[in-house]
């Protein structure tokens, strides 16, 4: 499975952190319309999208039958219109799921991805910076503003478990335009390294990364990041994740870890007592420390020591908190 290793600057990582960064990327978005577009994504998201209500933006997961995820997707809710931005690398997945769950009839799916972009807009200065550059907000955290017409981008700002502050999704030309009148508001120009740190010291999943397909949501924190409802009713995989949250537990979870100065790591697997426990997924390193996401044994809980990467390390909780030489 692949592995993601990053090498920052502490004082980038601090600049992207307390300031404001615009990065656009080109994942896959998906448009679903039509009269019975919400009840059928209803029957296969993991999070509820009915009680959130019109205008509103939700995380969640498309499941297999036996509740592995497919793929995970934020969800613009616009009307009779629903707009789901997934990872690059879950666009075929999404799609034939689509074929064998969606009756076009009622759930016409257009694949929007070759002419559209995502702008993230992240960093703790991000919603100043929205608001100096003039484009149209909404009015609170997991909430859309409708384009203004055709060319102009949805914005949408996240929860606030969330890894950024906003984002926006429409035609590239109109993302471009956006990305610059941010820009003009005093964000720099980020890249998905500064994503993917920022994804990391919030402890949330990446699919083809923490997220395989023998994955289950409460693995991967979707308790704690509010990927999954459990009053919402049925949907693909649901008995599999309700037995897990009502009668058991999951074997596995995913953990932070820390490394105390540097080095390289030396393979990816975890131990403990000489026991292998799991295995080390990302990580992110500063010149004189390293934090990782490790998907590890249950019984391995934060404050223990492990040897991780040929290294030894300390499991900590998430989302990091300080490790990272912040406050």
């Amino acid at each position: 499975m692949p592995e993601l290793d990053l090498t920052m600057p502490r004082l980038r990582l601090a600049d992207v952190r307390q300031g404001a960064s615009v990065v656009v990327t080109s994942p896959a978005v998906f448009r679903i319309a039509g009269a019975g577009a919400l009840t059928c994504l209803q029957g296969l998201l993991t999070n509820d999208l009915v009680k959130p209500g019109d205008a509103s933006l939700v995380y969640g997961a498309l499941l297999t039958p036996k509740g592995m995820i497919v793929v995970d997707a934020w969800v613009l809710r616009q009307g009779e219109v629903l707009t789901l931005v997934v990872p690059r690398d879950g666009r075929e997945g999404t799609l034939e799921l689509f074929r064998r769950a969606l009756p076009p009839r009622l759930a016409q799916v257009t694949d929007l991805t070759d002419e559209t972009r995502v702008a993230w807009l992240i960093g703790r200065h991000a919603f100043q910076t929205l608001a100096k550059s003039g484009i149209r907000a909404p009015d609170g955290a997991g909430r859309v503003a409708p384009a203004n017409g055709d060319p102009t981008p949805a914005v949408a700002l996240a929860p606030e478990t969330a890894p950024f502050v906003a984002l926006l999704t429409g035609p590239a030309d109109a993302i471009a335009s956006a990305a610059a009148r941010l820009e003009a508001a005093g964000a720099r120009v980020g890249t998905e390294t500064d994503l993917h740190a920022l994804r990391i010291l919030a402890g949330w999943p990446a699919l083809g990364i923490e997220i395989d397909e023998r994955t289950l949501p409460q693995e991967v924190r979707y308790d704690e990041i509010g990927g999954v409802s459990y009053t919402k009713g049925c949907y693909t995989g649901q008995e599999t994740v309700a037995r897990v949250h009502f009668r058991g537990h999951t074997n596995r979870e995913l953990r932070g870890v820390y490394w105390d100065g540097a080095g390289a790591l030396e393979g990816r697997a975890v131990t403990a007592g000489g026991r292998e426990v799991g295995t080390v997924r990302s990580t992110l390193t500063l010149e004189d420390r390293a934090l990782g996401l490790a998907v590890l044994r249950r019984e391995v809980e934060p404050g223990d020591e492990v040897v991780a990467g040929g290294r030894r390390a300390l499991v900590v909780g998430l989302p990091f908190a300080g490790q990272e030489g912040e406050s």
